[in-house]
C-alpha cells in the first residue's frame, strides 16, 4: 500500500509556487522603474529590502514546509548557502553552514525546520552552526538571551509528549513529523545561552 501523502507539505508547496512569481514580477518591476532613472529614495530602497527579503523567505519556506520530493532529489550547498546569506541579511542572526558540496533535499529540510525551531528561542538575534558531518546533523544556536520553552522542546525528542500548539510554533510539530518520517532520532540538548540539536 502506498505511503499517504503528506498534505501538510503538499499544501505549503502549492502556496510557495503560487507566491514566487508576483513576487519576482515585484522585484522585476523595481529594476525596469531604478534602469529607467527612478531616484534612489528611501522609500524605493525599502521596497527592494522588502522584496529581496520576501524572496528569500519563500525559497526558505519551499524547503522547510513543501515537499521535499523523491528520496534521491539532491540540492547543492551554494544553493542552500544563498538562500541563508539572502535570509538572514542585515538580520540579528548568523548562520554558519558546513555540509558537503551536494545534500539530499529530505536532509535540508529538516535542517531548515530545525533552524525555524532555534531562531524562535533567539528572539534578540544570535548565533546559528550547522554541521553535517558523517552520518548525523548537528545545529547549534547560541544567544546571551535565550528564550526556552521546556515543553516545547521535549514535544521535539519525546514521542509520548502532547502540547497544545499555535502557529508561531507550528515547526516543531512538523520537525517532529519530518523526523518521524525519515525515520531519524533526534536528541536536544538545552543550556542557558546555547541549545544543541542533532540527528
Amino acid at each position: 500500500m502506498p505511503d499517504k501523502p503528506d498534505l501538510t507539505a503538499l499544501l505549503g508547496s502549492r502556496i510557495c509556487h503560487d507566491l514566487i512569481s508576483p513576487i519576482g514580477a515585484i522585484g522585476n518591476g523595481v529594476e525596469l522603474l531604478m534602469m529607467d532613472g527612478m531616484a534612489q529614495s528611501p522609500e524605493l530602497a525599502l521596497i527592494v529590502d522588502s522584496v529581496a527579503n520576501a524572496n528569500a523567505r519563500i525559497r526558505f519556506f519551499r524547503i522547510a514546509f513543501g515537499a521535499a520530493g523523491a528520496a534521491d532529489q539532491r540540492i547543492g550547498r551554494a544553493e542552500v548557502a544563498g538562500i541563508l546569506g539572502d535570509l538572514t541579511r542585515g538580520g540579528r542572526l548568523t548562520i554558519d553552514w558546513n555540509s558537503p558540496a551536494e545534500l539530499s533535499r529530505r536532509e535540508v529540510k529538516l535542517a531548515f525546520l530545525a533552524i525555524q525551531c532555534l531562531e524562535s528561542a533567539m528572539p534578540q538575534g544570535g548565533a546559528l552552526s550547522i554541521d553535517r558531518g558523517e552520518a548525523r546533523w548537528t545545529l547549534r544556536g547560541e544567544s546571551p538571551r535565550m528564550r526556552l520553552q521546556p515543553d516545547l522542546w521535549d514535544l521535539l525528542s519525546n514521542p509520548a509528549s502532547s502540547l497544545d500548539i499555535g502557529p508561531a510554533q507550528v515547526q516543531f510539530a512538523l520537525l517532529r513529523d519530518e523526523i518521524t518520517r525519515q525515520h531519524r532520532r533526534l536528541t536536544v540538548e538545552l543550556a542557558e545561552a546555547a541549545v544543541r540539536l542533532s540527528f
